[in-house]
């Protein structure tokens, strides 16, 4: 639950939280200054990001942004989970959603893992964290709602330098010293105050700000590093959640895959932002701004990357055309009913396709017609809230390689 090669070792082991008294002053700056010469060329780029978020999800027939946003989901818990050196693929992730699980007790472990994250992320999506994403409050309960969906064997925390196990937690600030490669964080007395000033200086910012300063909070997050384990997965999705208010992305990118595109820089990034002011020109707080200015780049670039990737993957044209030419070669091998295309066309042209016009779509009588759906919902291409709701369509793990090629690896075999 550390971020790949990424030791945390236990430097103190004192039953009450130890509180050195530092100041929250020696995580400054908190964001670029607005003085800073590295400022107006982040601001262009947090610019064009914000627009062509807007742009794309804008873009999306109704139908597709619903079904895009629970893909990726799980797309985003798979390349979160990666850069922790945990190997689940979205089509195993699904199917533990589903309650279909491994035989095999380590990738068992795994899918419970996974399928604890995409809760958390769809309470997130559906506007659980709103309003509360910087606070101490908000961060806890990402932790929480997480780490108490575990498998008794992933609460374990080890010790690296050979002492007992010790048992996470879910929600609870560590109590003892931690050090993280060269990094020692602050002290466990310390948490509170660390994250008084950390939401003080995040929080209540406008969304332009907000963007600005994601990158900024997601390293402080990790430098505080709050709980014994686990702050990878929180840092990312409170990430999430701050690109999901400012941008009103929709969760239809992710920013876990642009970081796991590139962990070494990723984590090169991270480890050059615990560095200390290099001299009077690299801003006016304890670390490094001209570092912090760095990974900002690096971190606004890798989200425009996805929304640039994603924008050309789902132009609405060609996924049509990729769904049309998977269902018409089912069709053709006996594996859906004839006409089951149109009700995929509908849908994808609707947003949702009342059932009651699914007789006409495929000129047959209704106890064809519900044959009709009832061999896409096995599919699991379509979906009903309820027997008379609305038809909706499903973007499943399985069929990314063929309607969103590219979206994630191919699942090993």
């Amino acid at each position: 639950m550390y971020l790949p090669d990424i030791e945390a070792a236990m430097v103190d082991d004192a039953s009450t939280p130890l509180d050195r008294g530092e100041p929250v002053s020696l995580m400054e700056p908190m964001r670029i200054a607005e003085t800073s010469r590295h400022r107006p060329a982040l601001v262009e780029i947090a610019f064009e990001l914000a627009s062509r978020s807007a742009g794309f999800r804008r873009s999306l027939p109704a139908g597709v942004t619903r079904a895009l946003a629970d893909l990726v989901r799980s797309m985003n818990c798979y390349y979160s989970n990666l850069l922790e050196n945990h190997y689940t693929h979205p089509v195993d992730i699904e199917r533990a959603i589903e309650g279909d699980y491994s035989a095999s007790p380590e990738q068992r472990n795994l899918q419970l893992e996974a399928r604890a994250h995409v809760a958390v992320q769809r309470w997130i999506d559906d506007g659980g964290l709103r309003g509360r994403t910087l606070s101490r409050d908000g961060i806890c309960e990402i932790h929480r709602r997480f780490a108490e969906a575990l498998p008794p064997d992933l609460l374990l925390v080890k010790d690296p330098d050979g002492g007992a196990a010790e048992k996470l937690v879910p929600g609870a600030l560590r109590h003892h010293d931690v050090r993280v490669g060269h990094h020692v964080a602050v002290s466990a007395g310390a948490l509170p105050r660390f994250l008084q000033h950390f939401e003080a200086a995040y929080g209540g910012l406008g969304p332009a700000e907000t963007v600005l300063a994601a990158a900024a909070a997601h390293h402080r997050l990790l430098w505080i590093h709050p709980f014994l384990d686990g702050n990878g997965r929180v840092a990312r999705l409170m990430s999430h959640a701050m690109l999901l208010e400012a941008l009103d992305t929709g969760g239809v990118w992710s920013i876990a895959r642009g970081l796991a595109r590139d962990v070494v820089a990723y984590r090169a990034h991270l480890a050059d932002c615990d560095l200390a002011r290099r001299n009077d020109l690299d801003g006016r707080g304890a670390l490094s701004e001209e570092a912090l200015a760095a990974f900002t780049r690096f971190f606004l670039l890798a989200c425009l990357d996805q929304v640039t990737f994603m924008e050309a993957l789902v132009q609405p044209d060609r996924l049509r055309d990729r769904i049309l030419l998977w269902a018409g070669e089912e069709i053709r091998a006996g594996q859906l009913p004839k006409r089951a295309d149109r009700v995929l066309e509908a849908v994808l042209y609707r947003g949702e396709l009342p059932r009651g016009l699914v007789p006409e779509l495929v000129n047959a009588s209704e106890r064809q017609a519900r044959r009709v759906v009832a061999a896409l919902v096995e599919r699991g291409v379509i979906v009903a809230d309820s027997s008379r709701a609305h038809l909706r369509l499903v973007l499943p793990a399985v069929l990314a390689p063929r309607w969103l090629p590219g979206l994630f690896p191919d699942r090993a075999a």
